[in-house]
């Protein structure tokens, strides 16, 4: 069995209400704006709409963006150690890992499995 059916909400302005004030913004925007609404079409243009939702912003698991990651990990090397090479592939790294991206989760797999090779054979991982 189903609960009621929730009421209709009147609406808040009637059809001419809503021409009117369509019609009030529609005059007071600048000509460039007007065009275009003409060329989309001005019945089609709802300027009452709710606005989009913002652009989701990705983070990883620590909630820092790729930027947030690629600086922090940077500040941490001594700046003559850095060629151009090294930030790019350290900004494809903070970018996979910030979109789960299977080759740089395989990169960084690999990474961890190398240095513990490195350490069981009692070689210096930091050496390379």
């Amino acid at each position: 069995m189903q609960g009621p059916k929730p009421k209709a909400e009147a609406p808040l302005f009637s059809p001419e209400e809503i021409a009117t004030r369509k019609k009030a913004i529609f005059d007071a925007m600048g000509k460039r704006g007007q065009q275009k609404i003409l060329k989309d079409g001005y019945d089609e243009w709802d300027p009452f709409a709710e606005p989009k939702e913002p652009i989701d912003i990705r983070t990883e698991g620590t909630r820092r963006t790729t930027h947030d990651l690629i600086h922090e990990f940077l500040k941490t090397k001594p700046h003559e150690s850095i060629s151009t090479s090294f930030g790019k592939a350290a900004y494809e790294m903070a970018l996979g890992i910030v979109n789960n991206d299977d080759r740089v989760r395989g990169l960084y797999e690999f990474s961890l499995w190398y240095r513990d090779l490195l350490i069981r054979e009692g070689k210096n991982p930091d050496s390379l």
